[in-house]
This record gives C-alpha cells, sequence and structure tokens, in this order.
C-alpha cells in the first residue's frame, strides 16, 4: 500500500517535471510540495515530534519510488534523513523538539556538513573550527559537496573543538541558515542530480548558542560516523530507484521498438539484458531491504551487530547496479537512449553521484574489509 501510494503521487506530481528540473538545473519546488503536503518529505521524524515515525524500510521505500523517476527530488526525504539523524541520535531533548518539529512540519528542511575542500574521504582531517566563548561557540570555515545547501533551514556542522585529539576532538551543532556570518557559494555545475543544490557553506565567526551542540564536546565525528551507517541505505534506495526506473522505460521501449520486421524485444540478445538488469536489481534490493531492517533493529536498541557492514554493502552493491544498469538502458535504446529526449541518459548520469558521495566505494570496500561479519 506504501509503495502504490508513492508511485502514484510520485508518477502523477513529481515525474512530469523531471526533465525540466534536469534541464533547467532548478530545484524541484513541485515535488517539495508535493512531497510535504502528503507528509512523505521526511517521514523518519518520530511520532512525538509531529512526524510519521516511519521505520527504516519505510523510509527506503519511499525514497526508491521517488529516485525512480526523479533522483533530484528523492534527495528531499533522503538529505532530510541524513542532516537530522545526528540531533535524533545524540541530541538533547530540547534540541529533537526544536528541529524535529519545523521538519517534520514541512516548513524546514535539514543538510548535513561534513566534507571540505581538504577532506573527503579523510573526514576527520577537517579544518572547520569552533572556538568556545562564555554561553556560546564561534564556527569558523568551508564546508564543501553540501547538498539542497541555501535550500535547508538547518545544518549539521562537523566542526574542530580540539585540534590535539583528532576524530575526537570534532564536535557537531546545529547551525541555521539565518545565523549571521552564514553564507553560500555559487552552485556546482554538475553532471547529474542537477536538481539539489550542491553549494559550499562559509561559516564567517558564525556565533551560536553552546546548547546547540550535538551531544557532548569530542563526539561528533562518533555521531557523523554512525549516521552515516543508517543513512548510507538511503542512497541504497536512490541508486535501486534510479536502476529501476531505467529498466521500466527500456522494457516498455524494447516492446515497441522493431528492427528487421520485428520488436527487438523478441532477439535473444535483449533478452539476456534484460533479464541480467532485473536480476541485479533484485539483489540489490534485497540487501537494500535487509540492511533497512538492520538500521531499524539497531534504532530500537538491538545493538550495532554489522549494521556498519550492511549499510556499506547494499550502498555499494546497489549503486554500482545502478551505474551498470542505467548503462544498459542508454545501449537499449541505441541513438535515442544518447539525446534527452529519453529518460535513460539523465537517469544514467545521476546514478553516477550514488557511486561517489556517502563515502566513496572505494570507501565502502575499505569499511567492509574492517568489518567483515
Amino acid at each position: 500500500m506504501l509503495r502504490d501510494a508513492i508511485r502514484s503521487l510520485a508518477e502523477a506530481k513529481i515525474a512530469p517535471f523531471a526533465a525540466a528540473v534536469d534541464e533547467e538545473a532548478r530545484f524541484p519546488q513541485e515535488a517539495l510540495d508535493a512531497l510535504v503536503s502528503s507528509d512523505l518529505h521526511a517521514v523518519h521524524v518520530p511520532e512525538s515530534y509531529g512526524g510519521t515515525g516511519a521505520d527504516a524500510l519505510a523510509t527506503v521505500i519511499v525514497i526508491e519510488e521517488v529516485a525512480r523517476v526523479c533522483a533530484s527530488s528523492s534527495l528531499i526525504p533522503a538529505v532530510n534523513k541524513l542532516g537530522s539523524l545526528p540531533v535524533i541520535l545524540s541530541g538533547s531533548e530540547e534540541l529533537k523538539k526544536k528541529y524535529m518539529t519545523p521538519l517534520a512540519k514541512g516548513d524546514a528542511m535539514f543538510s548535513y556538513c561534513l566534507s571540505e575542500p581538504d577532506a573527503g574521504s579523510d573526514a576527520a582531517g577537517m579544518k572547520t573550527r569552533a572556538v568556545r566563548e562564555g554561553d556560546s561557540y564561534v564556527l569558523n570555515g568551508v564546508k564543501r559537496w553540501i547538498t539542497n545547501a541555501g535550500v535547508s533551514e538547518y545544518y549539521t556542522v562537523m566542526a574542530v573543538t580540539d585540534p590535539e585529539k583528532r576524530s575526537k576532538g570534532i564536535s557537531a551543532f546545529v547551525v541555521e541558515k539565518s545565523d549571521e556570518g552564514v553564507s553560500f557559494g555559487a552552485p556546482e555545475r554538475k553532471l547529474g542530480i542537477k536538481g539539489s543544490p550542491t553549494r559550499e557553506v562559509y561559516l564567517d565567526n558564525v556565533r551560536i548558542p553552546a546548547d546547540r551542540m550535538i551531544g557532548a564536546e569530542g563526539t561528533g565525528f562518533a555521531t557523523a560516523m554512525k549516521t552515516l551507517d543508517h543513512t548510507r541505505i538511503t542512497i541504497a534506495a536512490q541508486a535501486l530507484g534510479i536502476a529501476q526506473g531505467a529498466l521500466d522505460y527500456a522494457k516498455g521501449y524494447v516492446q515497441e521498438r522493431k528492427q528487421f520486421g520485428k520488436p527487438i524485444a523478441d532477439f535473444q540478445g535483449v533478452q539476456f539484458m534484460l533479464a541480467d538488469m532485473a536480476m541485479k536489481i533484485e539483489a540489490a534490493r534485497q540487501l537494500t531491504y535487509a540492511a533497512a531492517a538492520k538500521s531499524e533493529r539497531v534504532s530500537a536498541g538491538g545493538g550495532e551487530g554489522d549494521l556498519t557492514f550492511q549499510g556499506a554493502a547494499a550502498k555499494c552493491f546497489a549503486s554500482d547496479v545502478a551505474m551498470e544498469v542505467t548503462t544498459d538502458a542508454v545501449q537499449l535504446l541505441g541513438g535515442y537512449g544518447y539525446t534527452r529526449d529519453y529518460p535513460v541518459e539523465r537517469m544514467m548520469r545521476d546514478a553516477k553521484i550514488t557511486q561517489i558521495y556517502e563515502g566513496t566505494n572505494q570507501v565502502q570496500r575499505i569499511v567492509m574489509a574492517r568489518n567483515l561479519p
């Protein structure tokens, strides 16, 4: 029922704008409005803060179905979870009430600020500083590759509070777009997900109350990594949706396109391609859903178990599948697949980022190797 409801919404209210959003590289406001009106923009927020309290698997299905028609739009529910999960995992009750309530209502979006110009895969090498001054912290630094920057009202920012301690000297804070000293760079000109603005976030003597720290001082990096264990699964879901959308389109196309007097779907070479695409997508789906179930058990107090491995495996496998399936979909459409008149070239471009963000797939393999179950 959940899948049917989201698919209907996505096809009616999001899909019609997907090509224009990509072509014009503009934020998918129609998608945000549709998701907010149906309470699907941040389904992970607990009911105690006015949210729908969806579990990790339901959240994955929402993201998957939106990504099936528009990858840029699927970053609305995905990044709302990424940005706010540190507060849910480690924040004070006051912080949760203050920031989860407007997020649940759709009055604000939440972004996540970890990466920096010189701190990508080596996130612990960040330079952004937060210095305590009385009842405040003063933040200075630059965050790069921030999804939905400039649109989101709230930002979870990781900053160094004790440079001597490396990762154990990093703390997490909530910064508001309206805080004095917060500004944004120009939108990056990207290969894909063009409807989701990616910008640098500049912090120039940003003074915030000390009670906006998420958890205790020095625990920010641990919170950031714990967050990624859960949210990498949402990237797997996004990759899964993109791949499914490409397969669905290609499947319809090959039944209509005729060569040598019959539909190209009748040729065994084409059938084998479609079979492999469908098989890999289903394998990715099972791995992603199993990881989501593990994420939910951990959230409910079931222990960490092998969530780190499961999340990395789901993200890595599903994104590799998405790149392969979308490339094959372009191939199945032939010359038409290479034009912007058909959606599979957009899906192929969108799929690429799923192998890169929230930890490159090379990093995922390192994570898996270190956490072999």
